[in-house]
């Protein structure tokens, strides 16, 4: 027989089964991929450098939907606040994969890439370099953490009744809809506030 003129396996087909794993599960596993894919697990090493190579994978797939093109406005808090938005309607997507992400190392060439630009936007902006990259880990972890928040159901406190928290009842009732955009958009407003004090110091 000759060969499928579509081949069975490649980098893009692991990647986005690992992705629907992690979706559906939380979690992949390089056999669970090569059963889904239809193939022998000694297979799909021969397309990736092992799990670490699929997290990597994983890892540009997912930040492909960052628009890295607001790197590139002016002033630079509003790049930094665009990005961070972007950033995180990326991963909101997928936030299963965030746990993963956040607890390995980033190798991934085009993921470098993104924070080769921002260290750079920071840089130009006049920011010491000791504050570029506490700058830059303070806003992942707040775009991570309000990804996740997103992924959260909207009533995330169920009262019993409201006569034993009367003022936490009146408080969730008065927030209304999109908490988690509007609790973005306070931390983030803030967040910018102290980054421009860093700046102006």
């Amino acid at each position: 027989m000759g060969r499928p003129r579509t081949p069975l396996l490649d980098r893009e087909r692991i990647t986005t089964t690992a992705l629907e794993l992690i979706d559906e599960r939380g979690e992949f596993s390089v056999p669970q991929i090569a059963k889904r894919l239809g193939v022998q697990t000694g297979s799909v090493y021969h397309h990736v450098d092992g799990r670490d190579g699929i997290v990597e994978l994983l890892r540009e797939r997912v930040s492909s939907a960052i628009d890295t093109h607001t790197l590139s406005l002016t002033p630079w808090d509003t790049a930094l606040a665009a990005w961070a938005r972007s950033y995180r309607a990326a991963f909101a997507a997928h936030p299963k994969t965030i746990p993963l992400l956040t607890t390995s190392p980033v190798r991934a060439p085009r993921v470098l890439e993104q924070y080769e630009r921002a260290v750079t936007l920071l840089l130009d902006a006049g920011f010491p370099l000791r504050d570029v990259m506490p700058v830059i880990i303070a806003l992942e972890n707040l775009v991570l953490g309000s990804a996740l928040d997103l992924a959260a159901p909207e009533t995330m406190w169920e009262l019993p009744d409201e006569t034993t928290t009367p003022r936490l009842a009146a408080a969730l009732d008065a927030v209304g809809e999109g908490r988690a955009d509007r609790a973005f958009e306070l931390a983030l407003e803030g967040f910018l506030a102290h980054a421009r004090a860093l700046q102006a110091a």
